[in-house]
Parts: C-alpha cells; sequence; structure tokens
C-alpha cells in the first residue's frame, strides 16, 4: 500500500462503543483498541432513553474522525439497556451490576466492595477475585437514589450537572 491509497474498514484502527442508558442520564464512550476513551458524551435521559441514546451517538460520532476509526462493536448497560441494544445492534448489552464490577476491577483490581447510587436505586457490589458474588439493591424507597439527590440539590440551588458531565 502506497502513502496515496486510501486506508478500507479493515486497516483502520478498532474503536468500541458503549453507552450506558439510565433513567436520570445517559452516558456513551468510544474507546480505542489500548482501553483510552477518544470519546465521551453526557447526556439527561429525560424519560426519552431512545432519543437521547440517539444524541449520544451522534454526539460520539461528530468526536472522533469516522475515515481514520472503526467500531467495531456496540455494548449496553442500564435501564433501557436491551431497547437501546436492540437499536443499535449491540453485540454485547449487560447487567449494570456486571459492567460495574468489570470496569471497577479493571481499574481497581483489589477492590472488594462497590457502592452505586443509581437514578433508580442504589447497590452494594460484593467482589471477590474481580468477580461480583453477591450485590444487594434497594427496592421500596428512592430516597438515596441519584433522582432523590439530584431533586434535593435542585431545591438547595446545587447544580450537579458541571461535575458529573466533567467526568
Amino acid at each position: 500500500m502506497t502513502a496515496t491509497q486510501p486506508e478500507t474498514a479493515e486497516q483502520k484502527p478498532d474503536a468500541f462503543l458503549s453507552i450506558d442508558i439510565g433513567s436520570i442520564s445517559t452516558k456513551g464512550v468510544i474507546i480505542d483498541s489500548q482501553r483510552q476513551i477518544i470519546a465521551r458524551s453526557y447526556q439527561w435521559t429525560e424519560g426519552d432513553p431512545v432519543n437521547t441514546s440517539r444524541r449520544v451517538i451522534a454526539e460520539l460520532g461528530g468526536q472522533i474522525d469516522q475515515s481514520k476509526v472503526a467500531v467495531r462493536t456496540v455494548g449496553t448497560t442500564g435501564s433501557a439497556r436491551r431497547l437501546v441494544g436492540a437499536m443499535c445492534g449491540a453485540s454485547v448489552i449487560k447487567n449494570e451490576i456486571t459492567a460495574h464490577a468489570v470496569g471497577t476491577t479493571f481499574l481497581h483490581p483489589d477492590v472488594r466492595t462497590i457502592l452505586e447510587i443509581g437514578g433508580q436505586d442504589s447497590k452494594i457490589i460484593c467482589v471477590d477475585g474481580g468477580i461480583a458474588v453477591n450485590y444487594a439493591m434497594n427496592t421500596l424507597c428512592a430516597a438515596g437514589t441519584g433522582a432523590f439527590l439530584s431533586s434535593q440539590a435542585h431545591r438547595l440551588g446545587v447544580e450537579v450537572g458541571s461535575s458529573a458531565k466533567s467526568r
């Protein structure tokens, strides 16, 4: 191949798209084959996971040079993981307990406990050897969830979106 010949899709570096569709917010990333984030998006779900996911995907696509990167696989997690997974042809659809365990142990291999505060529930996940072995979650009351905390922050005039978006 000479320098003047265009790259084919097979010669483009691999990238992987993942979307976490929660009841409060939808997050998306594209990572490269070295697991480095090359694009990211954070948007409020606002009760519309399909259109929010479309906006997240469009924003991610605008952050990469699509002529130089090939997205090979799509994965979804979160409360609307199956719906959005079907919509975008995801080959990986995982519940958030598995996603939390895999992601956290990648960054912190010795972790044993994960506390997660989501929009609809809060969870404690027990990890042993990088595998989620047990979990518990609230089911009766929304207090302590992301939706509750967001509502209270709003009442107090505290902006929560700016700190969450900068991560």
